[in-house]
């Protein structure tokens, strides 16, 4: 080697320098690649992503072959650049060349490279790919020994490669990934897959219509009413029962009433004879499973029942829906029937409305972990019964009450909104 140009020697130390920084770099490429952008390139045919795909399947592997041929690069950039320091300074130079060496090694095969992989690590990974895929198989003895080795070494620690679990998401991890995919996605298309993961959140009594608000046609009250009930209803499914709600006999279409309603011999038989048999639901089934309940049973209305069997309210796949897309009809000047804007700014909203559906309107963060309704939550926060007029606050949004009636809140006006930092708004 004392015959070799000084030249030579550094032209092969950059060469090395470079092997170096892409092995580095390549590494930490490889391990940020983003999973599941990868794997979607590689059904579409993408090569590289292909590649890589199958070098991440056996980690192990691709981490024994970069390091094996970093560390033999490294140590080659050792050997020479020794050399050349002492070459031209004698011992001194030793010294030097570690000095310099070290903090090179830092700068330009470790931290610079790295830096730009991480930021890269699409167009450095899938490149690189194409080159450990190549140097894999001459290479494989070698990179089985050393796996054997070093997977020997972590048995002893109780750490074995097979027991390793495929990345997957949970629930939690794919919302933060719907949030934080920004433009890539619809604000409108974001709220109906959070609101698709949040079905196994919540329940049927969240979205159920009470006990006390069903309508339904009473075959033991007085058969005129029954036939005004028929013919000025707004509801296409309607419960039918004999006295009260829980002797209920199922439910009938107004497609397969109505025409019926209008003949002059219209009476309970016939109503009878187009009654569907009553599906029920258990209280605490939820969203998630109860859309495919419905979907197997070929139903679209259930009455929720407690471990007693009582009704505690009704659901239609209407309501379910609903909390995957939203409101199917909306109302600006009113939002709905339930949540009346007023002129001055201020909301006057229904005592028996859904929390669910209030933060919903009016972008609230109303607690929905104990009741489920405006008017239940006043008073379980309250712990009585109050007497209107009366004001509120709970979770920073102020409520007046305007009306109570037989002990249930009616009517509530919340006011606009103070201006941050405004007296009122503190």
């Amino acid at each position: 080697m004392h015959d070799i140009p000084l030249g030579a020697l550094f032209g092969a130390l950059f060469l090395l320098f470079l092997l170096s920084a892409f092995f580095s770099g390549s590494e930490t490429a490889l391990m940020a690649l983003n999973r599941y952008r990868m794997r979607h390139k590689a059904q579409q045919g993408h090569r590289g992503a292909l590649l890589a795909a199958r070098l991440l399947e056996r980690p192990d592997r691709l981490i024994g072959l970069i390091l094996l041929g970093n560390n033999f690069v490294n140590i080659l950039i050792t050997q020479i650049a020794t050399f050349i320091g002492w070459r031209m300074f004698g011992d001194t130079g030793v010294a030097i060349a570690t000095g310099l060496l070290t903090l090179a090694l830092l700068i330009f095969a470790e931290t610079a490279p790295k830096t730009v992989a991480a930021l890269h690590s699409e167009r450095i990974a899938y490149p690189a790919a194409w080159v450990y895929s190549g140097l894999m198989r001459p290479l494989s003895p070698v990179v089985f020994v050393i796996n054997v080795l070093a997977n020997g070494f972590l048995r002893l620690f109780g750490i074995r490669m097979d027991a390793r679990q495929r990345a997957a998401l949970s629930a939690d991890e794919l919302r933060s990934v719907v949030v934080e995919a920004g433009a890539l996605i619809p604000a409108k298309h974001q709220r109906m897959l959070i609101n698709l993961l949040d079905l196994e959140r919540t329940t049927v009594e969240d979205i159920m219509i009470p006990r006390n608000e069903i309508v339904a046609l009473d075959l033991e009250e007085d058969w005129t009413d029954v036939l005004d009930q028929i013919l000025s209803g707004s509801f296409t499914r309607v419960p039918v029962i004999e006295g009260e709600l829980d002797r209920v006999l199922g439910f009938v279409h107004m497609r397969d009433v109505l025409p019926l309603a209008y003949r002059e011999s219209f009476g309970p038989e016939d109503l009878r004879a187009v009654i569907t048999p009553p599906y029920f639901i258990p209280e605490g089934t939820a969203l998630n499973r109860q859309l495919i309940n419905f979907q197997k049973e070929k139903r679209r209305i259930g009455l929720v029942v407690d471990e007693y069997g009582d009704i505690e309210g009704l659901v239609t796949l209407e309501d379910l829906l609903e909390e995957i897309v939203g409101e199917f009809t909306t109302d600006p000047p009113t939002m709905g029937g339930d949540v009346l804007r007023q002129p001055d700014g201020s909301v006057v909203v229904d005592g028996g409305i859904h929390l669910r559906e209030l933060n919903r309107a009016l972008d609230l963060n109303l607690p929905v972990d104990g009741p489920k309704t405006l008017s239940g939550l006043i008073v379980e926060h309250l712990e009585e019964i109050p007497e209107a007029p009366a004001s509120v606050r709970i979770g920073g949004v102020v409520m007046d009450i305007v009306q109570i009636k037989n002990n249930i809140i009616r009517t509530v006006r919340i006011p606009p909104a103070a201006p941050p930092g405004s007296p009122e708004s503190s």
